[in-house]
Formats: structure tokens, sequence, C-alpha cells
């Protein structure tokens, strides 16, 4: 049953992201055709069509599953162990020495390399 609810949206899904790709064209025709007016009215309209835009997109089968993987991706975001600032500057620190060990071992082999290389050519 779920299955042809699914199947009901769906058919009705190719319509609204019809409405949504049709609000974002007008979107950016009118700031293109509006140029000469100001800035505030443009960008607000601008901003009034893609939040239409944006909540037809959310009534989508797509759209209620971007909305779900949000949620999921913000749960797991507050599960994570973040490092502590110490942890921070700590691995930043040894980031750095290693970046500059093999900057300057690369340093080191291309002036050998250059110096070997002119004493071959003369």
């Amino acid at each position: 049953m779920k299955h042809n609810a699914e199947v009901q949206e769906s058919r009705h899904d190719g319509l609204k992201w019809a409405v949504v790709i049709t609000l974002l064209v007008v979107a950016v025709v009118g700031n293109t055709y509006f140029a000469d007016q100001a800035i505030l009215y443009r960008v607000l309209g601008v901003v009034v069509l893609c939040a239409a835009a944006a909540a037809i997109a959310l009534t989508t089968t797509k759209g209620r599953d971007l909305a779900e993987l949000a949620k999921s991706a913000k749960k797991e975001i507050q599960r994570v162990v973040w490092p502590t600032r110490p942890e921070t500057v700590q691995t930043t620190a040894i980031v750095l020495v290693a970046v500059l060990v093999v900057g300057l071992m690369l340093w080191l082999i291309d002036t050998l390399l250059g110096w070997a290389m002119s004493g071959v050519i003369g």
C-alpha cells in the first residue's frame, strides 16, 4: 500500500520539480531583466523565489529524503568526539614540522641535482 502512495507522489514530483526549475529560472532572468532597479529589491526577489523553490522541492520524495539525511548527519556530528585544543595544537605542530622537513629535503635534493647538472653541462 505504501508503494502505491509513493508512486502517486512520484507522479506529482515531476510537476513540482518543473515548478522549482521555473522559479529558479524566473529568479535569474528577473534579476537580469531588472538590472536597473535597486539591488535590495533584486536580492529580495531572488531570495523569495529561491525560498519558494526550496519549500516546494522539500515536499518531493527526494526533498524529504534530503531533509532526513540532514537530520541524520546532525545527529552523527553530535556523536563525534572532537579533539581538545591541546591535541589540535600538537597535531598542527607535528604537521608543520613534517612539512618543513620534507620541504628542506626537497630543496637540498634540488640544489644538489642542479649543481650536478651544471657540472655535467658545463
